[in-house]
């Protein structure tokens, strides 16, 4: 009798909680650089990185090499005992971090970094407020969703949530908060902040404010040139610890190793996951000197954070971007699919608005009065699939394409990628 076929979608939706849920229904079996390999013979162009994780490809060889020595050597710490892998990674997120970021905790994950932060900012200043923006993600642990506010649903059945939070809108021009136009807009979602300070809670009661440089999951936005900056003068003016939370933007996604970079934006305290160490689980809490050895020992802790062999995978993350110049890739065929697809919006009226920087670009999909289209991003997402491209969505309605390649993608990969994007747009 031969054997019974190895349904592996049965076989975990038999045992994996139906809260998680995958994207698509591919069962992968390997992956190289942009591309996976599925069990049924196809190869498909992975444009979500693993969500913006695999940030120099799949399997990258030089993380593999670092991995398989490290594992051949030590795997485990617990803190127990210092490591050489550890040491090394932290000299060079030291290296290539704002310089305002002097001292590290890792962990494992983009929330848990979160969360982190929060103890961090709480402990270091002895106040308990925290300001958080609309339309924000910062992961579902249960102090982090309480900062995270890009759907509802994240948040339905878990109050109450962590006390002394506070939002405030993230400048989304386009769907403006405050219902403004780019030709009137007087940052009056500022000005909102400002009165947040002033009507719920005072200045001097708030340990941080955590913000995302470009907007992720909740719409891949790219806020005005000038608001950082004004965010940086009020905290520091309040004393306000400014968080940046760089978990997806992080090492080289918008072009440059932090989206912080763009706005010469100085963080007090920073939030690394994502494209940190090519997929292993790993991140990372930065902060200066003076505000880091405020945590006083045992203050904060860790059993897996800063796993050897994520350290190693780390470290040639790093390396291999430096080396094989992908910053620089990032640029500049981010540069040329921004072009592409604000020629496609040109003539398409259904994409309302094309924006991103480097290889984190987002497409907002329309009806004719400027509502969300989900329907119509629905059916460009299969039409993509169905011709072997990965794409995902975001956005509180689920009408926001987002493009998150591997930083290593070719100008030849993303004009295939792109000349699937088009015709799944207009067929």
């Amino acid at each position: 009798m031969s054997a019974p076929p190895n349904d592996v979608i049965a076989r975990a939706k038999a045992l994996l909680t139906p809260a998680l849920v995958f994207h698509t229904g591919i069962v992968a079996v390997c992956a190289s650089g942009i591309y996976v390999d599925a069990d049924d013979g196809r190869q498909y162009m992975d444009f979500s990185s693993g969500l913006a994780t695999t940030n120099i490809g799949h399997c990258h060889p030089e993380v593999i090499k670092a991995a398989r020595s490290q594992m051949e050597r030590l795997i485990h710490s617990g803190c127990i005992f210092y490591y050489q892998s550890e040491a090394d990674l932290a000299e060079r997120l030291r290296r290539i971090t704002p310089a305002s970021i002097e001292m590290f905790f890792f962990s494992n994950s983009g929330a848990e970094a979160v969360e982190g932060a929060i103890k961090l900012a709480r402990f270091a200043t002895g106040r308990q407020g925290i300001i958080a923006f609309t339309g924000g993600f910062h992961g579902r642990t249960l102090g982090a969703v309480s900062l995270t506010s890009s759907n509802a649903r994240y948040r339905n059945r878990y109050h109450p949530l962590l006390p002394s939070v506070w939002h405030a809108p993230y400048p989304y021009c386009y769907r403006c908060p405050m219902g403004k136009t780019r030709a009137t807009c007087s940052t009056d979602c500022f000005e909102y902040l400002k009165r947040t300070l002033r009507h719920q809670i005072s200045a001097q009661e708030v340990a941080c404010m955590v913000f995302e440089p470009v907007l992720g999951e909740g719409g891949y936005v790219v806020p005005p040139a000038d608001y950082a900056a004004k965010l940086r003068e009020l905290c520091t003016k309040e004393g306000i610890l400014l968080v940046a939370d760089e978990v997806q933007t992080g090492i080289g996604r918008t072009g440059k190793w932090f989206a912080c970079e763009h706005w010469g934006l100085s963080p007090d305290i920073i939030t690394i996951a994502k494209g940190i160490a090519s997929g292993f689980p790993l991140s990372a809490i930065g902060a200066s000197r003076d505000i880091m050895t405020k945590w006083s020992p045992g203050a904060h802790g860790t059993t897996f954070g800063g796993n050897p062999v994520a350290c190693a995978a780390a470290s040639a993350t790093i390396d291999a971007i430096e080396k094989e110049s992908i910053l620089e890739n990032a640029v500049e065929v981010g540069r040329y699919a921004m072009t592409r697809l604000s020629e496609l919006q040109a003539g398409c009226p259904a994409i309302g608005d094309v924006r991103g920087l480097g290889m984190m670009i987002g497409m907002e999909f329309v009806k004719p009065d400027k509502s969300p289209d989900r329907e119509y991003l629905e059916k460009v997402t299969k039409r993509c699939l169905d011709k072997g491209l990965i794409i995902v969505e975001c956005g509180i309605d689920k009408n926001i394409a987002r493009f998150m390649p591997p930083l290593i993608t070719t100008a030849e990969q993303m004009k295939a990628a792109l000349d699937i994007f088009e015709e799944a747009v207009v067929g």
